[in-house]
C-alpha cells in the first residue's frame, strides 16, 4: 500500500450543495434563503443584541420569574421519603446510593439524593444520602437508626 492509494471508506465524504447556479440545479434563484429580509443577506445577521423587536435576553433575565424561568445553576435531587424505605430494606440494612438504585427507588441515578420525612420508619437503618431533611432525621434516630451526610 502506497500513500497515494489511501482513499475514505465509501460514503464517508460528501460533496457540498453548490447553490445559487441557475434553475435546474434546484437551489437556484433565492438558493434556499427565502426573499428579502436579513436571512436572505451576506453578511453578520445581526448582533446577539437584535431579536427582531424583542427585548434581548440579557435585559429579560432579572424579570425572569415562577414559571417561566429554571435556573442554570439548579440541582435536581433524588427524592426517597421514609415509607419507601420501610417497604423496600429490613432492619439494619446499609442505605447507600447504590442499594437505592439496585432497589429502584431513584430517578436518575446521576443525581444526589434527600431523603424525605413521608411516613414511619419502625426498623434501625444506616442511612448514607446527600441530603437528609429534619423531620426524616428525627424519626431516623428514633427508629434507632443512623444518618451518614455524602459530600
Amino acid at each position: 500500500m502506497k500513500l497515494h492509494d489511501i482513499v475514505p471508506n465509501p460514503g464517508t465524504k460528501k460533496n457540498r450543495k453548490r447553490v445559487g447556479r441557475g434553475i435546474s440545479a434546484g437551489q437556484g434563484k433565492t438558493a434556499g434563503r427565502g426573499t428579502k429580509g436579513e436571512g436572505a443577506r451576506s453578511g453578520s445577521g445581526g448582533k446577539a443584541y437584535r431579536q427582531g423587536g424583542n427585548l434581548p435576553f440579557y435585559r429579560r433575565l432579572p424579570f425572569m420569574r415562577g414559571q417561566g424561568f429554571t435556573p442554570l445553576n439548579r440541582v435536581d435531587f433524588n427524592e426517597v421519603n421514609l415509607d419507601q424505605l420501610t417497604g423496600s430494606f429490613n432492619a439494619d440494612a446499609e442505605v447507600t446510593p447504590e442499594a437505592l438504585e439496585n432497589a429502584h427507588l431513584l430517578r436518575d441515578a446521576r443525581n444526589p439524593i434527600v431523603i424525605l420525612g413521608r411516613g414511619e420508619l419502625n426498623i434501625a437503618l444506616k442511612i448514607r444520602a446527600h441530603r437528609v431533611s429534619a423531620g426524616a432525621q428525627a424519626k431516623i434516630e428514633k427508629a434507632g437508626g443512623s444518618v451518614e451526610l455524602i459530600a
